[in-house]
């Protein structure tokens, strides 16, 4: 059974920092591409970062570059998301995915192959 458990979520001021961890399980770790999206309430979804196994590149949405850091440690099959000068704007539940490729990040119909429960990140003002 394919399982993704993000974790990490909570609330911060802005300008502040979390990291969020996703544990996998079930699916070979190095055959798929792992990344973040959020989903803010009203809101469209939006892939945030994610890594690809076809050429190791990394993407990253506008919004994030440059605050954000995907990473990925491929002995514990778990990714993180190292997200720093967080602001309002940030406040979503983040979920974790697997997936074939990087489609799903800038497809946003495109549901990913395996995704797990979200962690809600807050940001106050």
């Amino acid at each position: 059974e394919v399982q993704l458990q993000a974790s990490g979520g909570g609330l911060v001021q802005t300008g502040g920092s979390l990291r969020l961890s996703c544990t996998t399980s079930g699916f070979t770790f190095d055959d798929y591409a792992i990344g973040w999206f959020r989903q803010a309430p009203g809101k469209e979804r939006e892939g945030v970062s994610c890594i690809s196994r076809y050429d190791g590149s990394i993407y990253y949405s506008s919004s994030v570059k440059g605050r954000f850091t995907i990473s990925s440690d491929n002995t514990k099959k778990t990714f993180y998301l190292q997200m720093n000068s967080l602001n309002p704007a940030d406040t979503a539940l983040y979920y974790c995915t697997a997936h074939p490729t990087c489609e799903w990040a800038v497809v946003p119909k495109l549901r990913p192959a395996h995704l797990g429960r979200g962690t809600q990140v807050t940001v106050s003002s």
